[in-house]
């Protein structure tokens, strides 16, 4: 199992997601965000922030110029 809190496995999970929604005709913009220690964790965290809204995306794919 990966920890999905720390700096990698950030990451990785912005790529899933953003895949994910690709694959489906959304455009999603995800990156990670670095919060520092946090001391209930009892090691620092990155969240990741996106363009969408309630989870969902707003903004379809643009069709290819032709």
């Amino acid at each position: 199992m990966y920890d999905l809190c720390d700096r990698d496995g950030a990451n990785r999970l912005a790529i899933k997601i953003q895949d994910f929604w690709r694959k489906r005709g959304f455009d999603v913009a995800v990156e990670a965000k670095d919060e520092g220690f946090v001391s209930t964790m009892r090691s620092a965290r990155t969240d990741l922030r996106s363009n969408m809204v309630n989870g969902m995306p707003t903004k379809p794919i643009a069709a290819e110029a032709g």
